[in-house]
Formats: C-alpha cells, sequence, structure tokens
C-alpha cells in the first residue's frame, strides 16, 4: 500500500469512527437515506454516479467551450446533489466531501468568470480527480462497515460525554466548518464554529486550563479570532483548511491531556 493510501486508511478509519456519531440530518443536505449504513451492498452504484456526474460536469464545460448561451452552472450543484453518493461521501469523510464542493465551485467560478476554456478544463481535471478520491474513500469504508468496526450512522445526536471525546467531536465539527465554506454557505460555517466553541470546547476548558494554559488561550484565539476571520475575509477553502489543520494539531495535544486527566480521576477513585 502506498504512503498516501495508508495515510487516507488511518484518516478515513478516525473519521468513520467518529462521523458515525453525528447526526444524521445536519450531514446531509437531505435525507441520508438507509444505503449510507450498508455501502458495501451500493458501491456499484456509486461507481455508475460517479462516471455519471463526471460525464454531467464535462458536458457543462464543453457547452461553455461550445458558447452555449443556454449554459448555467447551477446545473453543477443540481447533478450532485441528485445522487446518493453526496450523501455517502458526506457521512464518511468531510475533507474529501470538502474538496468535491471546492472542485464544483472551481469549474462553476471559472465559467462565471469567462475564464479561457484551458484553465475550465484544468478546474475540471481537479473535480474529477476528487470525486474518485472519495469514491475510493468510500471503498474503504465499507471495509470497515462490513468488519463491524465502525458504528451506524446515528439519526439522531449522541452528546460526547468524556473530554477526549469532546474532542473528538470537535475536529469533527471543524471538517464541516470546512466543508460548509466550501459550499459557499459561510454565515452557517461561521456559526458552526461558535456554537462548536460554546457547546464543546467550553465544556473541557477547566481541565485543560489546570494542564496547559497556554493551549486553551490560543484555541479561543483560534475559535473566536482566526478562524472566523479567514471565512468572513474569504481566504479561499485551503486556507480555512489550514487554520483547521493548525487548530486539530492544537486539539490533538488537548486530547492526550484529557485522557491523562480522566485517567488521574479514575487513579482516584
Amino acid at each position: 500500500m502506498t504512503t498516501t493510501l495508508k495515510k487516507m486508511s488511518a484518516l478515513l478509519a478516525v473519521s468513520v469512527m467518529s462521523l458515525s456519531m453525528v447526526t444524521g440530518h445536519a450531514m446531509a443536505n437531505g435525507a441520508i437515506g438507509d444505503h449510507v449504513n450498508n455501502l458495501h451492498a451500493h458501491i456499484g452504484e456509486y461507481t455508475e454516479e460517479v462516471e455519471w456526474l463526471e460525464s454531467k460536469f464535462g458536458g457543462v464545460v464543453d457547452a461553455y467551450a461550445n458558447k452555449d448561451k443556454s449554459l448555467k452552472t447551477d446545473a453543477l450543484m443540481e447533478y450532485w446533489e441528485e445522487v446518493d453518493f453526496h450523501s455517502a461521501i458526506e457521512t464518511q469523510y468531510v475533507p474529501i466531501y470538502a474538496s468535491i464542493w471546492q472542485g464544483i465551485y472551481g469549474v462553476k467560478v471559472a465559467i462565471d468568470e469567462g475564464k479561457p476554456i484551458d484553465v475550465v478544463r484544468h478546474e475540471q481535471e481537479k473535480l474529477n480527480h476528487a470525486l474518485w478520491q472519495a469514491l475510493g474513500a468510500v471503498k474503504l469504508a465499507s471495509q470497515y462497515q462490513k468488519r463491524g468496526l465502525v458504528g451506524e450512522v446515528q439519526t439522531t445526536e449522541v452528546e460526547p460525554t468524556t473530554g477526549p471525546a469532546v474532542i473528538d467531536d470537535i475536529k469533527t465539527r471543524l471538517d464541516r466548518v470546512v466543508a460548509k465554506y466550501a459550499e459557499q454557505l459561510n454565515e452557517v460555517a461561521t456559526t458552526l464554529v461558535h456554537d462548536t466553541y460554546l457547546q464543546r470546547f467550553e465544556g473541557v476548558e477547566g481541565d485543560l486550563i489546570a494542564k496547559d494554559a497556554a493551549l486553551v488561550e490560543s484555541l479561543e484565539k483560534d475559535f473566536n479570532v482566526t478562524l472566523p476571520q479567514a471565512i468572513s475575509q474569504d481566504k479561499g477553502v485551503d486556507g480555512v483548511r489550514s487554520v483547521v489543520e493548525t487548530m486539530q494539531s492544537k486539539l490533538d495535544k488537548a486530547r492526550v491531556l484529557l485522557v491523562e486527566a480522566e485517567k488521574g480521576r479514575k487513579d482516584v477513585f
């Protein structure tokens, strides 16, 4: 297995385990469908949908190349939201889900701004790459499901009950921030940042301050200033993702500290 595949497998394992606990209705734009809990049986369908999407997206680009005056770039989003594969990748691996939205808007903006066709084709290639990468991620997730390594995607939210679980949930929510920003839902992304801080991070601040006050202060700034500013100043998906990745690295340190705190409490009792 290549280094890239190993990294994806490791990240997917963590992503699937945490995402399986997130509210289903909050994950997808519509009903997610039972298929997300039986991925293996639908791999053929997802593959056909990716091929269909590649064809449809290509058709939009071809229409632009042919100067079709009836072309509407909103069709790109409509095609994506029409397929079941949309919720399959959204519920299993949010980072690539965000990359697909980034790719869709890359094509849309290039066309809307009248960019040269070679520029549009380049954006189309990046989008197609994200689609096939996403299919690979879903195939990996289907194997985890078959082996019983992950729980079902829940339709009601399960509140994390320990400090480490809260950190895992925060990291998943931050991935969602990137995805919502990629969908150009900036207000939704910003609200999710604030809600995550208030509903999740503030609940573990006490334990963390006792162990690393500087880390808490740094994350507070990230939640309340750095990340919201990256969104409001429209730093782009890569820019917002970079902030989130830095935050997640800090949150990994916070998780280690909270594991130690949990162990300390068990030792006392």
